[in-house]
């Protein structure tokens, strides 16, 4: 799973090792701000009475300087908003205490548990997610025509031009799909948002593709283990990837962070 190999007594001792690190980790006083904040739950096979998958809820920030890392995490029986908002709260009360935008899918009740936390943050909802509920609910023979002409939303140089495409996408979709236009209207509000921002960083902020890509990691290593035991096994593989990744990415900045640092920190009280 580590990409090396080791007998069972070698893996029991790596583990009780990295257990204190895993505690302090969670433990630890976090920076106050965060310029954005990605929000995703994956899932991990975890045996409790039954063998299950179990969610894994992250959080990963990007600060205004551009550097990121995974803030934190939780392991749940399934996705729900009380835990979302356990994870929020959290996060709060060590030390993170500014947010200007958040990205998450379309989890229910994620909004309100942001207002709740974090008055002044503004959400994003993951176009990416929008889209692949969107190609759920067309024919296939209009999918590749409807994914092109929703696909022009994220590619405009400003938000007016955006909105335009938006709405001649209700228009020409609208008859033969009433309910997904209508799913996007009620979320119009929602979809736009990183348009706000500079442009050098909007190809980072209209989806939560970068959390993904640190949930594909975890399922890579994990693949080899057809499950883990105890909910604290788990809680030391992902806490052992979250340190890895921390490190990674240690004062590497973000594509296009760097060039609108000042921006991003003007963002702030």
């Amino acid at each position: 799973m580590y990409g090396s190999h080791y007998s069972p007594a070698q893996v029991s001792n790596i583990s009780k090792q990295m257990i204190p690190k895993v505690e302090a980790y969670h433990k630890r006083k976090l920076s106050d701000k965060f310029f954005c904040v990605y929000l995703d739950a994956t899932y991990v096979p975890l045996r409790r009475e039954t063998f299950e998958r179990e969610a894994v809820y992250i959080a990963i920030g990007i600060k205004p300087n551009g550097h990121k890392e995974v803030i934190d995490y939780c392991i749940a029986p399934n996705e729900n908003i009380e835990v979302w908002t356990e994870l929020l709260q959290s996060m709060k009360s060590h030390g993170l205490e500014q947010v200007e935008l958040f990205l998450s899918d379309g989890v229910v009740g994620m909004k309100q548990a942001l207002v709740e936390a974090y008055p002044k943050a503004h959400f994003q909802r993951c176009l990416v997610h929008v889209m692949r509920n969107i190609c759920a609910k067309v024919r296939v023979d209009d999918r590749e025509a409807v994914m092109n002409d929703f696909k022009q939303i994220h590619q405009q140089t400003n938000k007016a031009d955006a909105v335009k495409i938006l709405h001649d996408f209700y228009a020409k979709w609208g008859k033969l799909y009433s309910h997904v236009v209508r799913n996007l209207k009620a979320i119009e509000a929602d979809m736009l948002v990183f348009y706000n921002y500079p442009k050098q960083i909007r190809p980072s902020i209209y989806s939560t593709n970068m959390i993904e890509s640190f949930n594909n990691i975890v399922k890579r290593k994990a693949k080899p283990k057809a499950e883990f035991p105890t909910e604290q096994s788990l809680d030391i593989f992902i806490g052992i990837q979250a340190l890895s990744y921390n490190d990674r990415y240690f004062n590497r900045i973000h594509k296009g962070f760097g060039q609108v640092q000042d921006t991003l920190e003007s963002y702030f009280d």
